[in-house]
């Protein structure tokens, strides 16, 4: 399957101003990221690595420079096509799990096709969780769910409307390891199989491996793009 141009950041920065203050999050990011690309944005606390993704995602705008996804440049779009986008373009995953806690697996799972106007969600809820492993578990609300499987729903939810992309902020960090190679079992998973491009934030180096391409930031700027030689395949209790 011939790769496209998913992501491209040309000169992007943000400055946060508070009062007097201004504090710059990123400083001319050039980045370009192909459809089907499984990588990992990794730098220490304050790097700019939560930034990039809110920007990514369009939860945030850059204050300078362009983003351009699939072709479009997004300081173009309204925030109604951008609400669009954030429904069915990207699958967010996040490091808290964000799911409403007395609700059932498969009613969390259900809520971004509520948003879009789907019908049949609770056929497609379903069908979800069990490529997820939770077949058995759909019903139970989220705080009878232990932190691996919350997780596992909220890949659920991220990936129920076929999204381009999945945006993961630190999605192991709460995790065991072996929960957590669980969770990265999944992303390779669903891009391996789905061509879903993954792009995930952490801090260990180890769960960097298991991508094909390590970006790290420093102070707001993007100081390495580096391809992973040999990358690291999870293997999970689901995949035996």
């Amino acid at each position: 399957m011939e790769c496209k141009e998913l992501i491209r950041l040309e000169n992007l920065s943000k400055v946060y101003s508070t009062g007097a203050l201004s504090v710059p999050a990123l400083t001319d990011v050039n980045l370009t990221i192909q459809s089907g690309e499984m990588a990992a944005i990794m730098g220490p606390s304050g790097s700019g690595k939560s930034t990039l993704m809110n920007i990514l995602g369009c939860l945030d705008q850059s204050t300078s420079g362009a983003y351009y996804l699939s072709g479009v440049n997004v300081s173009t779009l309204s925030e109604r096509q951008l609400a669009v986008v954030r429904n069915r373009q990207i699958g967010f995953v996040f490091q808290s799990y964000n799911l409403l806690r007395r609700t059932s697996a498969v009613d969390n799972v259900e809520l971004p096709l509520i948003y879009a106007g789907v019908r049949n969600r609770r056929r497609r809820a379903e069908e979800a969780l069990e490529r997820v492993g939770l077949k058995d578990r759909m019903h139970h609300r989220s705080n009878e769910l232990s932190g691996g499987e919350q997780q596992r729903v909220a890949i659920a939810r991220a990936v129920i409307n076929n999204p381009e992309i999945i945006l993961a902020d630190e999605p192991t960090g709460n995790l065991d390891t072996r929960t957590g190679l669980e969770i990265i079992s999944l992303f390779q998973k669903l891009n391996r199989e789905s061509g879903i491009t993954v792009l995930y934030v952490t801090h260990s180096a180890e769960t960097a491996e298991y991508t094909e391409r390590i970006i790290r930031l420093t102070d707001g700027r993007l100081i390495s793009d580096e391809p992973v030689p040999d990358p690291r395949i999870a293997v999970s209790a689901l995949d035996r």
